[in-house]
């Protein structure tokens, strides 16, 4: 359970900014990470064809949370830890850049900072007020773990 716990893990950790350069998972991939997640976790648990047992009862008996909810969790985290560096740092800079002129035609891309933005704006904060909540760390812990338990409500 520990092996495969570190491969979704380490899968999960693709959705890093580093890894995609600020971009963000598409719905695709999180399908596909989550339907991975799901087949592992029966196979474990050893729910075979016969047994029918829905996703969320599969995760609760395996007391386990959703790739999608650990994948916010771990963004925001990492997010606090960004915000936290100095004005300097090269990933708070990239998180806070916006270029400049005009962007190509069509729906824009869904960049990691807007999904971020879009997350945060479902809690009624803007991004000003995540500068100055990261500083403080309990706070900031106390809004992810709200952010995510948000989450939980939205997707039932």
């Amino acid at each position: 359970m520990d092996r495969y716990l570190d491969v979704v893990s380490g899968l999960a950790c693709l959705n890093d900014p580093e890894s995609y350069a600020g971009g963000s998972f598409m719905l695709l991939d999180l399908s596909k990470l989550s339907s991975f997640h799901t087949k592992n976790l029966r196979k474990i648990a050893r729910i075979f064809w016969p047994q029918r047992i829905s996703n969320e009862e599969l995760l609760e008996h395996c007391q386990q949370e959703s790739i999608e909810k650990i994948l916010v969790e771990r963004r925001w985290k990492w997010l606090g830890h960004v915000l936290r560096k100095s004005q300097n740092a090269i990933p708070r800079v990239a998180v806070q850049w916006k270029p400049e002129g005009r962007r190509k035609r069509g729906r824009p891309k869904t960049t990691w900072r807007r999904t971020a933005e879009a997350e945060a704006a479902t809690m009624g904060q803007s991004w000003v007020t995540l500068r100055t909540l990261a500083q403080d760390r309990e706070k900031w812990r106390d809004f992810v773990a709200a952010l995510v338990a948000h989450g939980k409500k939205g997707s039932e």
